[in-house]
């Protein structure tokens, strides 16, 4: 079963259910040391604005992110303070004691000066999982159509975190992915934007608890990126270059803001480079991808 966007409010509000319960089988029979992380998980559920990535954008996501050493994690780095985000095919997996369990959400709010993030699967997944090894037999309504499966807190700091130095309960490729996600998601020249709404039956029944029915932002690469012959805020305009080159994807520590004082880590897309007209200095065969 594949989640659209449109059904991301109404799995947020069956989780947010099944984390204010306390006879739900999540609080109930989980450890009291996840107790607080999971009360912060309902806080941060309660008031998470909603994301929904596509294939594509998890794509370039745990490409980027492989080219991350580190990140910030303070609420001016992320896309709202408190969000859930839902990567269209899963972002990975986390190996729990020899068993590969998918990863296809993430959910993040503050925590104790830090940020908490949770990793989370659907119940919808488990359930195909499930039936595919034929062996058990799974209640469904005792659990959440997200699950929370990892979570930590993340330091709040002015500096970037190297990744090394996370919890390493954590999936660094993971983490990793979500940090590129959002540094891409402020690239407006690479990515396309567009918000939808919950199916009017979740929408009643979001209203009926009191809580402002929320649009789901979706997230995709655009559908068309043009190559440039220079990196955005390149400074060698009085170079002269007499040869073509490929210049693959790479990060770029960007100037921004007021005055240009501000870094931060942009996604430059692979592009040619030079003058137009001038040879290729590549010999090798390049495929050009465009959507």
């Amino acid at each position: 079963m594949s989640v659209r966007p449109s059904q991301l409010p109404r799995l947020r509000r069956q989780t947010r259910q099944h984390l204010h319960n306390p006879e739900s089988a999540l609080r109930s029979k989980t450890g009291e040391n996840n107790s607080a992380g999971l009360d912060a998980l309902a806080t941060a559920m309660d008031a998470a604005d909603l994301f929904w990535v596509s294939q594509d954008m998890a794509a370039l996501a745990m490409h980027s992110g492989g080219q991350l050493a580190a990140a910030r994690w303070a609420t001016a780095d992320r896309p709202a303070p408190c969000g859930l985000l839902f990567w269209q095919g899963g972002i990975g997996h986390i190996d729990a004691r020899g068993v590969q369990v998918p990863v296809e959400a993430c959910a993040w709010g503050p925590f104790k000066g830090g940020m908490l993030l949770w990793l989370l699967m659907s119940r919808a997944r488990l359930s195909a999982e499930v039936a595919r090894i034929g062996r058990f037999q799974m209640v469904e309504e005792q659990i959440p159509p997200l699950i929370p499966v990892c979570g930590a807190v993340l330091p709040v700091t002015d500096d970037p975190v190297p990744f090394a130095g996370l919890d390493q309960e954590l999936p660094q490729p993971i983490v990793a992915a979500l940090a590129a996600a959002w540094l891409v998601m402020q690239q407006p020249l690479l990515i396309d934007r567009t918000r939808e709404r919950p199916d009017k039956s979740t929408a009643r029944a979001i209203a009926r608890d009191g809580l402002t029915v929320p649009d789901v932002t979706v997230v995709d690469l655009r559908r068309q990126y043009t190559p440039q012959d220079q990196e955005p805020g390149d400074e060698t305009a009085g170079r002269h270059y007499k040869h073509r080159w490929i210049v693959s994807g790479h990060w770029r520590n960007q100037a921004y803001g007021r005055g240009r004082s501000l870094r931060r880590q942009t996604w430059v897309p692979a592009h040619v480079k030079g003058p137009e007209g001038a040879p290729m200095l590549a010999t090798e065969k390049v495929n050009v991808w465009r959507r």
